[in-house]
Parts: C-alpha cells; sequence; structure tokens
C-alpha cells in the first residue's frame, strides 16, 4: 500500500488517498538454516487502485478514483517503467523484525531503500519505508496552479504473510 499526503494553500480541497499495487510477487530464498538470503519483489505500476481519500471536501467517488489511478500511473512514468522491482540481499535481525537493506528501481532510477519490519504474528511480517518521488525523478502532482500538491514523500506499507507460499496481501495467485 502507498499513503500519500496532501500539502500546500489548498491542501483542504485534496485527499490524504491509500493506493493498493494490485499485482505483484515476492520470491524470498533463504540459507540452509531458513535465515533469508535474497528477496526479489516485482511490482506492476499499472495496476494501481485508489482504496481510500481521507479529508478534502467531498468524498471520493468512483469516478475520482479512477481518475486519479490513471495520474499517478501518469506521474510514475508507468507507460515507460511498467515495473518496479526492489532487490535486497541484507538483513538484520532483531527481537521482533529487523530491517531489509535493497534496491529500489522505479521510473526507471535505482536508489537503495530500507525497510523496517515487525512480526506480527507467526510467519507474518509487517514493513514499512518511506519513497521520496523526486529521488526517482518523479514530480509529485501538484493542482489548482501549484496550490493543492502531493508530497514529495510517499510512505509504503507491506503486509506478508509467509506461512503460506503465494498468500501475501496482493501477491498473484499460482
Amino acid at each position: 500500500m502507498l499513503h500519500t499526503y496532501r500539502d500546500g494553500l489548498a491542501a483542504q480541497a485534496g485527499h490524504d488517498l491509500i493506493i493498493e499495487i494490485g499485482r505483484w510477487s515476492g520470491e524470498l530464498t533463504v540459507n540452509d538454516d531458513l535465515s533469508p538470503a535474497g528477496l526479489e519483489v516485482r511490482m506492476d505500476m499499472g495496476s494501481l487502485i485508489v482504496r481510500e481519500g481521507t479529508g478534502g471536501v467531498k468524498p471520493l467517488s468512483d469516478r475520482d478514483r479512477r481518475e486519479i489511478a490513471v495520474t499517478a500511473r501518469k506521474t510514475m512514468h508507468a507507460d515507460r517503467h511498467p515495473e518496479a522491482t526492489f532487490s535486497a540481499t541484507k538483513f538484520d535481525r532483531d527481537n521482533g523484525g529487523g530491517t531489509i537493506a535493497g534496491t529500489l528501481t522505479l521510473a526507471g532510477q535505482s536508489r537503495p531503500m530500507r525497510l523496517q519490519v515487525t512480526a506480527t504474528g507467526e510467519d507474518r511480517y509487517h514493513a514499512t519505508a518511506s519513497v521520496v518521488q523526486s529521488e526517482y525523478g518523479i514530480k509529485p502532482y501538484t493542482g489548482f496552479l501549484g496550490a493543492l500538491r502531493v508530497r514529495d514523500a510517499v510512505s509504503v506499507d507491506v503486509d506478508v504473510d509467509l506461512a503460506e507460499p503465494g498468500r501475501g496481501a496482493g501477491a498473484q495467485q499460482p
């Protein structure tokens, strides 16, 4: 899930959004002792779905959601770069979680990224990160002549259940 936040003089007119990446897949490689060795995640940037919008002058309609998803795909250059990837090989564990360090490739640009991970149950994990759009050559959305804009930093939340392969939220089913 991606969380965007509004900013600017006309921020009250816009919405803070929760956007789901509808199609993604991931592969976790483990060592003989079941410790993580590698992680590869692929995200279809053409599958963005606006799930929720809070704030704003009026509630989001279904049409608003569709139009925002189209605008988000354009903003992130999904036509030229239809897939984002995250590759990780460094896993630091601590009680109940840890960090995963890797490389996020988005809109054709690759940058280091760290995920903060917490255990939420047996074989269940929640990871968070922040992505600064401008670091990937993405110009955050603006409207009303710049008086309404999306903040440059987008929050990322991932929930994964490793108990059943292929059952993470949003994962494509075999």
